[in-house]
């Protein structure tokens, strides 16, 4: 049985006293069972890690270095990342993506640092409106899938975060028959390739989830979760979409 993860993702977001929120979700989070997580800035990880320390909010990084140190100014490693209290990174977010031009390869190998330094990878992919109209979808998410997952990835270190880039802050999202369609395929596509232990990868959906369309995109097969980011800056946004998917 697969836990649910309502996890969010606060991207370039967030000052000392936005970890208020924090506080605020913590009662949603001891009272339910989804597992929350929140990725803050990294600027915030270590004191977000202290601000939920004993509930049931996990703090995530957005992002790390393939390598585990070194000259590269401005970047974080997956063990910085471990050592300032996160259990998560996301990997291969679109805005990655698209913005430092990140590949398949790059992202794998991210993932697998995140591995090494016992980091639940959460690994994204979805396609582009272009792509999305050009009938391409279900081809980009399954090469996406298949080369940014490392071979080593399990249903214990790795969430699958399907994300349609056109729909990310857009405030558009897929009918309902479109998620199913393609999340359904990710699961087919994971036990394809890793057997029953596909089963157990959690496979999250993203893109514009807000508490008005938690429920129905919640009842959609195989979708655990949600990777939420605006609404998960204020606790009254994602504590709805926590007891949304609690009650899916």
């Amino acid at each position: 049985m697969r836990r649910k993860l309502a996890a969010g993702n606060w991207k370039m977001n967030g000052l000392a006293a936005d970890l208020a929120e924090l506080d605020a979700m913590k009662p949603a989070a001891a009272t339910r069972q989804t597992d929350v997580l929140i990725c803050t800035p990294a600027t915030l990880i270590s004191r977000a890690a202290e601000a939920v320390s004993g509930s049931a909010i996990a703090i995530g990084g957005q992002d790390c270095h393939v390598n585990a140190s070194g000259a590269h100014t401005g970047d974080i490693s997956a063990a910085m990342l471990a050592d300032s209290g996160a259990g998560y990174v996301i990997t291969g977010h679109s805005e990655r993506r698209v913005d430092h031009g990140e590949t398949d390869a790059v992202i794998a190998a991210k993932s697998e640092a995140g591995y090494a330094n016992d980091l639940i990878a959460v690994i994204c992919i979805g396609e582009s409106l272009e792509e999305r109209e050009g009938g391409q979808t279900l081809d980009v998410v399954g090469t996406q899938l298949k080369n940014s997952t490392p071979d080593a990835a399990t249903g214990a270190n790795t969430v699958i975060a399907y994300e349609p880039v056109w729909a990310i802050g857009t405030g558009k999202v897929p009918t309902l028959e479109q998620i199913a369609e393609v999340h359904d395929f990710i699961r087919a596509k994971l036990v394809e390739r890793f057997g029953e232990d596909g089963n157990a990868f959690r496979v999250l959906y993203g893109g514009s989830v807000k508490p008005s369309n938690a429920q129905d995109i919640f009842a959609v097969s195989n979708v655990d979760g949600a990777l939420v980011g605006g609404a998960s800056l204020k606790a009254s946004d994602f504590n709805a979409i926590i007891e949304a998917l609690d009650a899916a």
